[in-house]
């Protein structure tokens, strides 16, 4: 892991940018040490820059954790395959046209997920060399579906907090009956892209014997700040 850049935040939270081989990420930790760790991912071609995800890391970070976050195959500036480059012309015709879309993303997220898997896997093994980071990890994020590959393939992760905004691909939903480890779910009612039962269905095949959701009105954009908050004191309660 070779860090290229650095800065210190006025809350004392240092942001640093890292590569890993290909991998480009960023890691932020607080003044305190060594600190949880907890992993922050997105999907749909979203930089790791992106910032309500920025906002969110700084803001667990000021909390006591370590946060870190990776630009996966095809998202930032990673390039995209040709395969990828046309799914995604697919999906917007589709959806410009009003058709039915869930077959073209099981073809275009399911090897999503499993090439990122790997790749967070690397970066968690990296990580956790820092002395700067100790303890439980956790996982955070709008890919519900990396998310739940993780938590049935990765024993590190003690606990996740779910957003239900993204596509689940089939595998994925059969998987959560694998996913035992305490888990905060969020949903928003209104989401225009996600369809609310199928949502609450898959709340309902977690396995966990500790699972929570957040329902909350608007849409997928929508996600009150106070959930932050709600999923720190999460946080708190299975990583401290």
């Amino acid at each position: 892991m070779q860090f290229t850049s650095e800065q210190r935040l006025d809350d004392g939270v240092l942001e640093r940018e890292f590569t890993l081989g290909e991998i480009p990420g960023t890691l932020w930790t607080p003044g305190s040490a060594p600190a949880p760790l907890v992993l922050m991912a997105h999907n749909n071609g979203l930089p790791k820059a992106e910032p309500r995800l920025v906002a969110r890391a700084r803001y667990t970070a000021a909390r006591g954790y370590a946060v870190a976050t990776i630009d996966a195959a095809g998202c930032g500036d990673r390039p995209r395959s040709a395969a990828d480059e046309q799914a995604r012309a697919d999906l917007r015709r589709a959806m410009q046209a009003g058709e039915p879309v869930d077959e073209i993303f099981e073809s275009f997220i399911g090897p999503l997920v499993e090439n990122a898997v790997p790749e967070w896997q690397t970066t968690l093994d990296a990580l956790l060399e820092l002395p700067e980071i100790g303890g439980p990890v956790g996982y955070s994020g709008g890919w519900t579906a990396l998310g739940i590959r993780l938590a049935v393939v990765e024993p590190r992760i003690a606990a996740a907090g779910f957003f239900a905004g993204g596509y689940v691909p089939r595998a994925q939903r059969e998987e959560a009956r694998q996913v035992t480890i305490p888990l905060l779910f969020l949903l928003q009612w209104d989401d225009e892209g996600n369809p609310r039962q199928r949502a609450l269905d898959l709340f309902d095949a977690f396995g966990s014997k500790e699972k929570t959701l957040h329902a909350n009105l608007g849409g997928h954009t929508g996600t009150p700040w106070f959930e932050l908050e709600n999923g720190c004191r999460f946080l708190d309660r299975h990583l401290k």
